[in-house]
């Protein structure tokens, strides 16, 4: 009898095969005392253990074939690095010496100290990289416990993973990399979210995936024939011959699906009616710059610097944000660039970004983005001087977050000039012309829109904050996420009205919140004015191909009504309607 298990999709795609256990053995760490004379032996245990560690993962590295993209490498060079911080080489070493612990307790004491930062975090990004944290760790314990360092790679050959999905309770980079080359054809997690690391990687190497699937190891087995829905988070176990061959027919449809779109890289984004979209990307790391433009898009409408402050214990110098702007525009070889400046907060205080005060109660709501910046200007101003700078070497404009009043505003510019000025005496060169750009991402701005376009040279849309923030509600929040919805007719109206805010001024808006990424929504945007999207790079094709299709003038006709919408149901009701007018 066949059973359905429901978890996140996170990397689109089915999978039909029979299933692959991975069962990771449990660390069972213990506390006990050493004497005196053991503390230096301990110490370098640890050390040992650790460097052990460094070299398994600097093999699995340079075995990653070159045609691998280098963001893939990346997630490993990123545990490298955390190898080397001296949050999880010194710290465990003087809890050793101190309190005369055991180096598997020392390492836990320290493991559960900076999970506990990253778990009080708001941001569902940055939150998730407590993964990051087990993934080194646990395999630091391995080494210190005699255990295998990675029980996948004794005990499973490639004949044993090929053509296999994979069932763990969860799966790091490197094992998922390994895998991916090992032929497997999807893979289901018991924990694991949307932005975590095994998410990211499985949409960049094309793995249908599920994440989050609670208990599933006690309902699947070893040899277990399934169909693995990436797309919409179902795995069917056992499944009958009926629904076996209509998950093979659109399995094929799928693939023909995803090689059609391959033929749109390179080709404009323009609807059938002519009207010419911009497709830009969002990108987390520097490493992702080169998907950029294996997708064909124009250019890069968020670039996340958050990560500059992470794994560290004092924020980047300006040097190190000058060396990093330029390294990315010249990869991106005359394609457009948008950096946003920081945007840490009272949540966020993890590394090198801000030092000192409290977590605050709802950290959404405290000293984050921009009123940080403002208000701690030793992180802002090396930041827009390393921007200004790196302006000469390529197109490059900047984006504000979390702008709620002209005030900020002004504070921000009045920064830049002054920043202009001291260049321009010191005869550094930069872009006197370089664009400032602010995201509308709290509901005053998103009402007050007009007269930020009246004062700056772009708008982008951030629709992840907007919605939560009109909404009321903690989008990380389980017991009230259920109210994020971005078809409320609130967020529609902020929407337009900021579209049309631009367009009265003559600046451009782009969207570049998750909503732009969600093709069910594309036609909706376009309808609503919207002529600039930035999405994930992963995405980018799906939403052109969408453009492609579709008469932006009926579009139009269909977001009028749902601007008129009493709620979300009619909203999706217009909505099925707007697909009939995409071309078949």
């Amino acid at each position: 009898m066949s059973i359905a298990l429901h978890g996140m999709g996170v990397s689109r795609g089915i999978a039909i095969g029979s299933v692959h256990v991975i069962q990771k053995d449990q660390h069972d760490i213990r506390e006990y005392k050493i004497k005196e004379t053991e503390v230096d032996t301990e110490v370098k245990r640890l050390e040992s253990a650790i460097t052990c560690a460094s070299e398994q993962l600097r093999a699995i590295r340079k075995h990653i074939p070159r045609a691998t993209e280098t963001d893939i490498a990346a997630f490993i060079d990123t545990h490298l690095l955390m190898l080397e911080d001296s949050a999880l080489t010194h710290e465990p070493a003087r809890l050793i010496r101190e309190f005369k612990y055991n180096a598997e307790w020392a390492l836990k004491q320290q493991r559960d100290a900076l999970v506990s930062v990253f778990e009080e975090m708001n941001d569902p990004y940055l939150r998730t990289r407590q993964d990051d944290v087990d993934y080194v760790v646990n395999r630091i314990q391995r080494f210190l416990t005699d255990r295998s360092p990675m029980l996948h790679e004794e005990t499973n050959s490639r004949k044993q993973l090929s053509g296999h999905i994979v069932l763990a309770n969860d799966l790091t980079p490197a094992d998922t990399v390994l895998m991916q080359h090992n032929g497997i054809s999807g893979f289901l997690t018991e924990y694991g979210g949307p932005t975590s690391h095994t998410a990211i990687l499985a949409r960049s190497l094309g793995i249908p995936a599920i994440v989050g699937v609670q208990q599933a190891l006690r309902y699947v087995n070893e040899d277990d024939h399934v169909i693995l829905d990436g797309t919409h988070g179902v795995l069917i176990v056992d499944p009958d011959k009926r629904t076996l061959n209509q998950y093979e027919k659109l399995q094929r449809k799928e693939r023909r699906y995803y090689s059609d779109l391959k033929k749109l890289k390179g080709k404009p984004a323009i609807s059938l009616d002519e009207t010419v979209i911009e497709l830009q990307a969002n990108i987390e790391l520097p490493a992702d710059f080169d998907t950029v433009k294996e997708v064909g898009a124009n250019g890069v409408g968020l670039y996340r610097t958050e990560f500059l402050y992470m794994n560290r214990d004092e924020p980047p110098d300006e040097e190190e944000h000058y060396d990093t702007y330029t390294k990315v525009i010249d990869v991106l070889d005359g394609l457009p660039l948008t950096i946003r400046t920081l945007d840490l907060g009272a949540d966020k205080q993890v590394d090198g970004g801000r030092k000192s005060g409290p977590i605050a109660a709802n950290p959404a709501l405290g000293l984050r983005a921009v009123r940080l910046c403002l208000k701690e200007p030793s992180l802002f101003r090396p930041q827009i001087r390393a921007i200004l700078r790196a302006s000469v070497h390529g197109p490059l404009r900047v984006m504000i977050p979390m702008l709620s009043n002209l005030h900020e505003m002004n504070q921000v510019l009045q920064i830049v000039e002054e920043t202009k000025s001291e260049l321009a005496e010191k005869g550094i060169p930069f872009d006197h012309d370089i664009q400032f750009g602010g995201m509308i991402e709290v509901p005053a701005a998103a009402v007050c829109a007009e007269i930020f376009a009246r004062h700056l040279d772009f708008l982008s849309i951030g629709t992840n904050d907007l919605i939560q923030y009109t909404m009321a509600i903690d989008r990380v929040n389980d017991e009230v996420n259920y109210l994020y919805d971005p078809l409320h007719p609130a967020v529609l109206k902020l929407i337009h009205g900021t579209i049309k805010a631009g367009e009265k001024a003559g600046i451009p808006v782009a969207l570049c919140g998750e909503m732009a990424g969600e093709s069910q929504y594309t036609g909706l945007l376009l309808g609503l004015g919207l002529r600039e999207f930035s999405v994930h790079p992963s995405v980018l094709l799906e939403i052109k191909q969408i453009i492609t299709q579709s008469h932006i003038e009926e579009l139009s006709r269909l977001a009028k009504k749902a601007l008129s919408a009493e709620n979300s149901i009619e909203v999706a009701e217009i909505l099925s309607a707007l697909q009939s007018t995409r071309a078949s």
